[in-house]
Formats: C-alpha cells, sequence, structure tokens
C-alpha cells in the first residue's frame, strides 16, 4: 500500500468519526487501539447495559443483536484502509458480508475486534473481522466494502 505503515494508536472515538461516517447511536467502537494503515486494525467496544438496544434485544436475557455485532466488526476494519490519508473521511457501503456468531455477547463485555484487510484495490476492501469476549472468539464477518466515490473513477465510459 505505497510503503504506508506508520502504526496509529489510541484513536479514541472522536478521532474515530474523522476517519469514518458513523455517528452516535450507531457508532460502535470505544477506541482504536493500533491501525496499521493497509494492514489490521484492533479496537474495542464496551457494552454496558445502558446501550439503547437491549431493552428491546430482549429484556428478560439483554443480549447485542446480530447487526451490532456486524457493524461494530466492520467499523474496526474500516481502519484498515480509512487511515491511508487519500482515503480518510470516505463514505463506504457493504459489497458482501458473510458472518458467524459463537458467544453470545451480553452488557459488560467487552468485544475485542481485531481485522485485517486482504485486498483492497480501486476502491474495494476484503477482509476478515474477529471479535473477542475474554479471549474467546464471539462473532467474525469476511466482508467486502466499497469506498462508492474511487469505484466510480473505474468506470468505463462509453458503451452501454
Amino acid at each position: 500500500m505505497d510503503g504506508i505503515t506508520e502504526k496509529l494508536t489510541h484513536i479514541d472515538a472522536y478521532v474515530i468519526q474523522q476517519y469514518q461516517q458513523n455517528r452516535y447511536p450507531l457508532l460502535f467502537v470505544d477506541e482504536i487501539e493500533e491501525a496499521v494503515p493497509g494492514q489490521s486494525a484492533k479496537g474495542y467496544k464496551n457494552f454496558t447495559y445502558n446501550e439503547w438496544f437491549f431493552p428491546a434485544h430482549f429484556e428478560d436475557e439483554p443480549n447485542v443483536p446480530g447487526f451490532v455485532q456486524i457493524e461494530a466488526l466492520t467499523q474496526v476494519f474500516l481502519m484498515t484502509f480509512l487511515t491511508i490519508p487519500e482515503y480518510k473521511g470516505k463514505k463506504t457501503g457493504f459489497i458482501e458480508v458473510k458472518s458467524r456468531f459463537r458467544k453470545k455477547i451480553v452488557p459488560g463485555n467487552r468485544l475485542d475486534v481485531e481485522a485485517e484487510l486482504h485486498r483492497f484495490r480501486r476502491g474495494l476492501a476484503q477482509g476478515i473481522s474477529k471479535g473477542y469476549v475474554k479471549g474467546e472468539l464471539a462473532c467474525q464477518a469476511e466482508l467486502q466494502i466499497a469506498i462508492p466515490d474511487v469505484m466510480l473513477q473505474y468506470r468505463p465510459v462509453g458503451g452501454k
């Protein structure tokens, strides 16, 4: 990735929002502990009982909904390529997600996420993100994410 290997550390929620478009109530990363642009990122989300979704999912047995887990995994993954200076702050969109849920995540759990960028070309990022609770694999997602503005630059001109 153009020799970019400067590791970024301790990126808080305010600064994360400078790199990606997610905002409260859909920002599901508390801190990026480490990001190596074009390669990897590690971050976490602390789930407290005060989260807006717990009363509805479910009152008698609160747990983190699957879509929230996928978003947390994705938001850490975004930091593998949105930390490359020319892509900072760009809008992104899902192309494909293949997910697995292995452990229920409940209030009080911290989800530690490790993301790897396997391929990034012409605005299309592919890789994997894994979430751990107390060192045990809880969820994972194989992701394909697009940066639409970049992909448009490679769109064929003319023709039908």
